[in-house]
């Protein structure tokens, strides 16, 4: 795509004949008629995927807020959604916590966060937490708060995934979990892991479509979740290596 375009959003405010799904880099016509690019063809052509930097904050806790929902006010001690969000872009924009950038792979067009997933090692999980603990510990002045233990050490976990509304349905999600499973062969693990909500069955569809079985049910933030749990490369033949 050439340097200086720019992405419009053609909505039904603008002209009668207009279409929600098109996306235009140009704009109309003297009859009103719209002209451009569709997203599928911007996807295609602009999506990339790269490790989130600081500035990514304000859009990556949005997501991260909008796929933990719950969990985010028990990580946050917050129940508002601007200061819910608020802290965890503090905790984005730190390091050595589960939720830092450091963690974090974006699905990037043209410059925009289109989703994001989190993932870590199982056995760095209480590591990653003690700084949001600490924090929690503080502000409800209680040393006894603890977290759910959310993944099993030797396995590489995809802690949160999320996709921006209006990039969804274009496969950007697989493809994140794609990417996750690559950092997870790179960096020596044979299983990767996640928990889907029970009360989610259009995401455990997918999820076991893309190879991930159910392994057991725990419990997080007072919810049930399946564990689920795909295996990536024959452990012996990892081992060998």
């Amino acid at each position: 795509m050439k340097k200086g375009i720019k992405l419009k959003h053609h909505n039904q405010n603008d002209h009668q004949e207009s279409d929600e799904t098109f996306y235009n880099i140009a704009g109309y016509t003297d009859s009103g008629a719209p002209f451009g690019l569709t997203w599928e063809e911007i996807i295609a052509d602009e999506l990339t995927f790269r490790g989130a930097v600081k500035k990514d904050a304000e859009k990556s806790a949005e997501l991260i807020h909008i796929a933990i929902t719950d969990i985010a006010e028990q990580l946050t001690g917050q129940t508002k959604k601007e200061n819910i969000r608020e802290r965890l872009g503090e905790f984005f924009r730190e390091e050595i916590n589960r939720l830092s950038y450091q963690n974090i792979m974006v699905a990037d067009i043209l410059g925009e966060v289109a989703g994001i997933v989190i993932t870590y090692p199982g056995e760095d999980a209480p590591r990653l937490d003690e700084p949001i603990l600490k924090r929690l510990r503080k502000k409800r002045r209680n040393e006894n708060i603890s977290l759910d233990k959310e993944a099993d050490v030797g396995d590489y976990y995809v802690d949160t995934i999320c996709v921006d509304d209006r990039f969804q349905g274009y496969g950007i999600g697989t493809m994140l979990l794609k990417e996750a499973e690559k950092a997870a062969i790179q960096k020596g693990y044979y299983r990767i892991s996640l928990n889907v909500a029970q009360d989610n069955p259009v995401a455990k569809k997918l999820y076991k479509r893309i190879g991930y079985k159910e392994e057991k049910v725990i419990q997080i933030n007072d919810h049930p979740y399946d564990y689920m749990v795909k295996i990536l490369i024959d452990e012996n033949v990892l081992t060998k290596k």
